[in-house]
């Protein structure tokens, strides 16, 4: 069941996960819309309450309350922020294990460089869209500070702003990527040219996962065989026509984003948390002063559960 945020109080069946996103349908989502479509969810006896919020930091809040049990596709920044402060969660998994994002511009604007002193649609101030911005505005002449931001946390709302000419630019996920192409606007760089880390990912309520520990199990290997069956080139068709039932795109951008996320290979297949690339998005954040220099990956893991690789 889909729902809109704030998220109802916990008060559900012991086998119903309430799954915190951000903004509406896209492609980001696609393991659990498969998930839901396809019945892996019921077949691992969980019933998904699925409840959207308008930024990740509110499903990180709403995460950290409790009113929500699970975030998934969500950036992976604003619960690490949120477990150095001492808020009850960890990482369970990553989902994107490479930004997927682009950035997208008016059609007088050709180039990175043309940015400065423009302004930008980002996630938010404290967002990882923000710093995946700034990583691609620097090596081409446009330093923080050049350049002015507007903040809307889904990528719909960014694209909105795009397209009603709000903003100069606008840091998009596929397909609304391809949809701001088809509609005109240029395409200015990939964020992936510029950042190797992962971007968005799983996180769990601890309090709640110490009381359920079976189900957080059983969540983990529905979104292992969610990503196994995503990744098998016979399911291609299905798995477009599942994102366009949850989504109001077109058949022939979904199929771009089809092409682009797995053959990318941006999903990461195996569940496992690889280690190097969070420790640079730790780092990233250390530069920013949102963590303090001391810390370490370790302390995001739910031990027991939690799969790592180098």
């Amino acid at each position: 069941m889909f729902t809109s945020a704030p998220a109802r109080a916990q008060n559900q069946a012991p086998d119903t996960v309430i799954l915190g996103s951000v903004g509406s349908a896209s492609a980001n989502g696609w393991p659990t819309y498969i998930a839901v479509d396809k019945g892996f969810f019921a077949a691992g006896g969980l019933t998904p309450d699925i409840v959207f919020a308008q930024s990740n930091a509110a499903v990180t809040q709403q995460l950290a309350a409790g009113s929500v049990n699970v975030s998934t596709n969500s950036g992976l920044v604003d619960p690490i922020r949120a477990i150095e402060k001492g808020a009850p969660l960890a990482l369970l998994r990553v989902e994107m294990q490479a930004p997927p994002y682009s950035l997208l511009a008016k059609p007088g604007i050709k180039s990175l460089a043309a940015l400065k002193g423009k302004m930008i649609s980002v996630g938010g101030a404290k967002d990882i869209t923000r710093i995946f911005v700034e990583r691609m505005l620097e090596p081409n002449g446009v330093k923080r500070g050049e350049f002015d931001m507007t903040f809307a946390g889904a990528t719909s709302a960014r694209f909105a702003a795009l397209q009603a000419g709000a903003v100069d630019a606008a840091i998009l996920t596929p397909p609304f990527n391809f949809h701001a192409q088809t509609a005109g606007f240029n395409n200015l760089g990939n964020a992936i040219d510029y950042v190797d880390m992962p971007f968005s990912g799983m996180a769990v309520n601890t309090n709640w996962a110490k009381a359920n520990r079976p189900l957080v199990e059983k969540l983990i290997l529905v979104y292992d065989r969610s990503m196994a069956w995503l990744y098998t080139p016979s399911n291609r068709d299905e798995a477009i026509r599942i994102l366009m039932k949850v989504s109001s795109l077109k058949r022939e951008e979904i199929d771009r984003a089809y092409d682009f996320l797995i053959g990318g290979r941006y999903f990461e297949p195996t569940g496992k948390i690889p280690v190097a690339k969070l420790g640079r998005l730790i780092e990233a954040l250390k530069a920013l002063g949102d963590l303090p220099a001391g810390f370490t990956a370790d302390r995001l893991f739910l031990p027991g559960i939690t799969q790592v690789a180098n």
